[in-house]
C-alpha cells in the first residue's frame, strides 16, 4: 500500500517559480514510479512579491498549511526592492524557522570526482562535508528587534542550552549516518569563537558535555576564522561541523563557493516536527523571466526532502530516489555539457532539467 505525503510548496520570488516547477516536475516523475508512496503538492502564498500587494509576508493560512504538511519546499524568496518600513529585506524562510523552531539549518559542501570547483583538489580526495548551521537564534534572535539611535546600533546574540542540546544530538547523529552510508569518518567539528566571547565557551561547553553521549564518534574544536582558512586549504579535511547562525550563514557561502556557486548548493531546515527544503542562492530578479535561472540547487534541496522524509518514515524507496534524483544532477554537471550560464555553459532551465529528467528514465 502506497503512503501519501503532503508538500508545502512557496514559489517564492525573481526566479522562485521558474526553479520551482521543474522541480516538482522531477518529483512527480519518480513518485509516479514508486510503489510505496505518492506526493501531494500544496500551493501557499509568501514573499516580498506577496508583501508588496497584501501587506503580509507570511500569512496565517501559510503557516498552518506549512505546519500541517510532511515536508516543505520553499523557492528563493525575498527582492532588493521590497522591503519592511525598518529597511530590511522580506525573509519568509527565517520567519518559519523561527516559527516552527527549525533549529538545525543542514549545509551540504560536495565536490565529486570530475566536478569543477576553484579549489584545487589532490588526487585521492573528494569533499563531502556538512555545515550544520543553528537556525534559530544566534545573532540573528534579534532580527527585526535591533536597537538604533543616532549614533548607536546593537544586535543581540542569544545561545540557548536547549537548542543547542538539540543541535548537537543533531549533528552527531547525522555523522553517525554519514559514516554508516557514506562510509565518511565520523567526526563532529564545533566551530565557534570561544577565545573571545563567553556565549560562544557557553556553546563550546555544551558541546563537549553531548558529545560524552556520542562516544563512537569523533569531536574536534575550530576557531570560525581558522575554519574559513582550513575550508579553502583543505577542505576534504571535515566531515560534520556544527556552529552558531551567523558564523553558520557565512560559511555556508564559502561552502558554495567551493562546489563552484550558490547554483549548486541546497540547504534543509529541521527541527522536531517540521523540515524545510530550499536552495541557498536568492532570488535573482536580475534574470527572473529570462528562463535561464539554475535549477540545480532547488532540485537537490528536493533529493534532500526525499531523503529526510525516507529517514523518517522508514521507507528506503524514498531513500533510493534521494540519491538516483542527487545523482542526475551531478552527473549532468560533470559531463559539462548542458550547464546553466552561472556554470559557464548556455542552456536554459528547461535544457538543464529536461537533462536531468532523462537521467531519471
Amino acid at each position: 500500500m502506497s503512503d501519501n505525503y503532503n508538500i508545502a510548496v512557496f514559489e517564492g520570488d525573481g526566479i522562485g517559480p521558474e526553479i520551482m516547477a521543474p522541480t516538482t516536475a522531477l518529483l512527480e516523475k519518480l513518485a509516479n514510479k514508486a510503489k510505496s508512496y505518492s506526493l501531494s503538492f500544496n500551493v501557499l502564498q509568501a514573499g516580498a512579491a506577496y508583501y508588496a500587494k497584501t501587506g503580509e509576508s507570511l500569512p496565517q493560512e501559510s503557516l498552518k498549511g506549512a505546519r500541517a504538511a510532511d515536508a516543505i519546499l520553499l523557492s528563493a524568496m525575498g527582492l532588493p526592492s521590497v522591503r519592511y518600513p525598518d529597511g530590511t529585506e522580506i525573509s519568509p524562510q527565517i520567519e518559519l524557522r523561527k516559527e516552527m523552531n527549525l533549529y538545525a539549518g543542514v549545509r551540504p559542501v560536495t565536490v565529486l570526482p570530475g566536478q569543477d570547483s576553484p579549489i584545487k583538489i589532490p588526487e585521492g580526495q573528494t569533499i563531502d562535508f556538512v555545515l550544520i548551521r543553528e537556525s534559530t537564534e544566534g545573532l540573528f534572535y534579534s532580527q527585526g528587534k535591533g536597537e538604533v539611535t543616532e549614533n548607536e546600533a546593537r544586535e543581540t546574540l542569544v545561545i540557548t542550552r536547549e537548542t543547542s542540546e538539540k543541535l548537537f544530538n543533531f549533528s552527531f547523529e547525522l555523522a553517525r549516518r554519514r559514516k554508516k552510508s557514506h562510509n565518511t569518518r565520523g567526526q563532529v567539528t564545533c566551530v565557534d569563537k570561544a577565545n573571545v566571547f563567553r556565549a560562544f565557551a557557553f556553546f563550546r561547553d555544551i558541546f563537549d558535555k553531548i558529545a560524552k553521549g556520542h562516544s563512537d564518534i569523533e569531536t574536534s574544536h575550530a576557531y570560525v576564522d581558522a575554519t574559513a582558512l582550513w575550508m579553502v586549504q583543505k577542505p576534504w579535511s571535515f566531515d560534520v561541523l556544527v556552529t552558531e547562525n551567523m558564523f553558520g550563514d557565512i560559511l555556508s557561502d564559502l561552502g558554495a563557493g567551493i562546489m563552484g556557486g550558490l547554483g549548486l548548493a541546497p540547504s534543509a531546515d529541521i527541527g522536531d516536527n517540521n523540515a524545510v527544503f530550499q536552495p541557498c542562492h536568492g532570488s535573482a530578479p536580475d534574470i527572473a523571466g529570462q528562463g535561464v535561472a539554475n535549477p540545480a540547487a532547488m532540485i537537490l534541496s528536493a533529493a534532500m526532502m526525499l531523503e529526510w522524509l525516507g529517514h523518517e518514515r522508514d521507507n528506503s524507496e524514498m531513500l533510493a530516489h534521494a540519491d538516483i534524483l542527487r545523482k542526475a544532477v551531478y552527473d549532468v554537471v560533470i559531463e559539462g555539457k548542458i550547464l546553466t550560464r552561472d556554470l559557464g555553459g548556455t542552456a536554459t532551465t528547461a535544457e538543464f532539467s529536461d537533462e536531468v529528467s532523462n537521467r531519471l528514465s
